[in-house]
């Protein structure tokens, strides 16, 4: 691996030939993977991606009129401290405000290596072709500017905005909502009926605190195995998986903790109250963001809590 500051001027030139087609291959797969969801955007990206390739044509022109047509083989992995670029074009599905960041970041890059590069040149018209590539990089945030007022209209933007709200329940709100519901309320019977059976507080926190690491386990692999997100959009199954078994555990933790309180009366009273206020937050995030009518989703959870609740005491007071 070779030091930026030791390049030569060729070495240089063909980097810079590197790192443009690369920077537009980026672009276009950025614009490849938006384009389903997000067609208004990708065609921004298809835009900018050109305007790289302008920039990889002026380079390898004057290359071509300074050093010939031999090409050295110089990629940003092979010069120590030059950019990096973490792979985000790769994943599925890509989200629109990571993509525009890492966009923006990519322009003040190629913008300060630019610049670099034309303080260590001694040829004129390379440093000239530098500086001015440099003040294009600069300028690319406002064509994006200029590129989003004319491909991105109010109802581009409108259609977007649902795409990623959409997305954004579908890879977090639902499997979190799942795991929240399922840990809430299937951990209330065996902690209950260990709790009335036994009234020893620290046994009933041991009941639910394996209840609610299980059923985290069982329904974060279940979540994980059950759809792969390619054709549904979901999103990555292992990051559905984590958050529903997360939520899983939380849910029957909240309830599971009062436990450690020496006193029974005390515990299960502080945890009932946790129990209602449980049920309370899961009903208004299936109003809020499943658009769920309010008293349908709070009876739907009081009822089956309810239940489940009951079901609990009677088995251990048997």
């Amino acid at each position: 691996m070779k030091k930026f500051a030791d390049l030569t001027e060729r070495e240089m030139l063909a980097l810079a030939i590197s790192n443009e087609e690369d920077d537009s291959r980026i672009y276009h797969g950025f614009a490849e993977a938006l384009a389903e969801q997000f067609p208004a955007s990708a065609a921004i990206f298809t835009n900018m991606a050109r305007e790289e390739e302008g920039h990889h044509d002026r380079l390898l022109e004057l290359y071509r009129k300074t050093f010939g047509d031999y090409l050295p083989l110089v990629r940003r992995q092979d010069v120590s401290g030059f950019i990096k670029r973490k792979p985000l074009w790769l994943m599925r599905p890509l989200g629109l405000n990571a993509v525009r960041q890492y966009a923006a970041q990519m322009e003040v890059e190629a913008a300060q290596f630019y610049r670099k590069a034309a303080d260590t040149t001694h040829d004129a018209s390379l440093r000239t072709l530098l500086l001015g590539l440099a003040e294009e990089e600069e300028r690319h945030e406002a064509l994006a500017e200029e590129l989003t007022e004319q491909h991105l209209t109010p109802d581009a933007l409108a259609a977007e905005t649902e795409t990623q709200r959409r997305t954004f329940l579908l890879q977090y709100v639902q499997p979190g909502l799942v795991g929240l519901m399922d840990g809430s309320v299937s951990t209330l019977a065996p902690l209950f009926a260990a709790a009335f059976a036994t009234h020893q507080p620290f046994a009933t926190f041991l009941v639910g605190l394996a209840a609610s690491v299980g059923a985290g386990i069982s329904m974060g692999f279940a979540e994980a195995l059950s759809d792969d997100g390619a054709l549904t959009g979901r999103g990555s199954p292992w990051i559905r998986g984590t958050v529903c078994g997360l939520m899983t555990t939380l849910g029957g933790l909240g309830h599971t903790l009062p436990y450690l309180i020496p006193d029974f009366t005390i515990a299960t009273t502080l945890a009932v109250i946790v129990v209602v206020i449980e049920l309370a937050l899961i009903s208004w995030i299936r109003h809020r963001f499943m658009d769920t009518p309010w008293l349908q989703a709070t009876f739907q959870i009081a009822v089956g809590g309810t239940l489940v609740f009951l079901a609990g005491i009677l088995i251990g007071s048997a």
